[in-house]
């Protein structure tokens, strides 16, 4: 395969429209490089085609002249899944066109939208129905349904309501060859055979375009109650998810943990208030929700007390005001840019049984100062699931190119325990670039086997993403 001629261009044009394939380098930078800045790619041309006929007319030339497709949604993936190669061969194919919210079906709780509508545009236009789309992400602004599917996005709310993949009845999506699927049904239930959906969910777009998608819709919460605890340990806020869980089922919607470095880099650099007034080493962020008003606050107050009375729970703050609600979520949504001004940062997206945890954070710190002393460990993240982002800070003093050179040998002494306790080292974000690698050398052979069967069915060519996760 090579870079498409000038002519292949043209008829790319004749499909899009002339003004949507861009070709210059200016035009094109801002599709070519990855946020961290981890990867940088080239492309012959960068197409956003408006509508699904249009994305089908694309691969039907692109599969007749051998052309490689990156698809790409809000790019802010975070393994290079959406970043060309450097050969500048391949075109990109951005879905951000496809923007429309075809339809709101609140008898069926469903919202039928197209691939590029951002996720907060999706959470808004469920609002405005008076129901709930619970997957939130920090990058919600300006990822996109499409990407959020291709990857199976997760976020904070995968303890109430599930990763990406399950909160999708039906989608549409354009084949290799061109093809269209039209799979936009809204059943619950359907077994009439394969359930395709999930094939293409989590595929990182090397199996076919995701254009469209029926979502599921809930109830929207009508009482909101989010707590800021002080812990002593891990096992204190595992032992805490606990109680919660068994005191307010299914109202535990979010239960988030971070060491006490989260809260000072936060405070140090971007400006978020302590939360608390004295310093712990731990600390949850909790949320409780419902679709009635009826007690739900009375319920955390209560659970608090019990956990106080226990010694699980040293200190907390219930936001009394929807300012101070944000100033939790500030803290922890600005801890990864924090850690960045903070130093080099080598970052891992593992998930492990939610018991193994503690176990987890206190073995894999005690090797990581064994590896490099000084070293500063941050795991925090979703604790509700089993997903830890165990990110690790750069020494105080240690040069950061020197540091961030250590990326792959400190891979290996924190995803060692992770495969020790049956874990993943893919927890939330994806394969990509930046973890091909790690796939082959961890998943089960025959499920590679199986994985690649399914990618020679539908793309025999090789043309969706090729080089991405397999």
């Amino acid at each position: 395969m090579s870079a498409p001629s000038s002519e292949i261009l043209a008829r790319l044009a004749a499909i899009v429209g002339e003004r949507h394939v861009l070709t210059s380098e200016a035009d094109m930078a801002g599709y070519m490089v990855e946020w961290r800045g981890l990867y940088r790619g080239r492309a012959a041309a960068v197409v956003k085609p408006g509508s699904t006929e249009e994305v089908a007319a694309v691969m039907r030339l692109a599969s007749a002249e051998g052309l490689r497709v990156v698809p790409q949604g809000g790019n802010t993936g975070l393994v290079g899944g959406q970043i060309p190669w450097e050969t500048g061969e391949e075109i990109v194919v951005s879905l951000v066109r496809l923007d429309r919210i075809r339809e709101i079906d609140p008898l069926s709780d469903t919202m039928t939208v197209e691939a590029g509508v951002t996720l907060m545009a999706a959470q808004q236009a469920a609002e405005g129905a008076d129901r709930l789309f619970p997957l939130s992400l920090a990058s919600e602004g300006s990822c996109t349904i499409g990407g959020n599917l291709g990857t199976n996005a997760g976020g904070t709310a995968v303890l109430a309501y599930g990763n990406a993949r399950e909160l999708v009845l039906g989608l549409e999506v354009v084949l290799a060859d061109g093809r269209i699927w039209n799979g936009l049904g809204k059943l619950r239930k359907d077994n009439t055979g394969y359930d395709l959906r999930h094939l293409f969910i989590g595929s990182e777009g090397t199996l076919g375009l995701i254009t469209a998608a029926v979502l599921k819709l809930f109830p929207r919460p009508k009482s909101v109650v989010t707590v800021w605890c002080g812990v002593p340990s891990p096992q204190a806020a595992v032992d805490l998810l606990a109680m919660a869980k068994g005191r307010a089922g299914s109202a535990v919607t979010t239960f988030e943990i971070t060491p006490r470095f989260g809260i000072d880099i936060a405070v140090k650099h971007m400006g978020c208030r302590d939360p608390l007034a004295a310093k712990h080493p731990w600390y949850v962020l909790a949320e409780f929700s419902s679709p009635s008003d009826a007690g739900l606050e009375a319920t955390a107050e209560a659970l608090l007390a019990e956990a106080m009375e226990r010694g699980l729970v040293l200190d907390a703050a219930v936001a009394t005001s929807l300012d101070q609600r944000d100033a939790f979520w500030r803290i922890r949504e600005s801890m990864s840019e924090a850690q960045g001004v903070e130093g080099g940062s080598i970052k891992h997206d593992v998930s492990v049984p939610v018991a193994a945890v503690p176990w987890l954070i206190e073995t894999v710190n005690a090797d990581l100062e064994a590896f490099l002393p000084g070293v500063r460990p941050f795991p925090f993240g979703h604790l509700g699931d089993g997903n830890i982002h165990y990110n690790v800070t750069q020494p105080l003093g240690m040069d950061k190119a020197a540091y961030l050179a250590l990326w792959e040998p400190m891979n290996a002494v924190v995803h060692r325990r992770v495969l020790e306790v049956g874990g993943s080292v893919s927890a939330e974000h994806g394969i990509g670039r930046l973890k091909k690698h790690l796939l082959a050398e961890t998943k089960d052979p025959v499920a590679l086997d199986m994985m690649r069967a399914i990618k020679a069915a539908l793309d025999p060519q090789g043309i969706l993403n090729p080089g991405k996760v397999l």
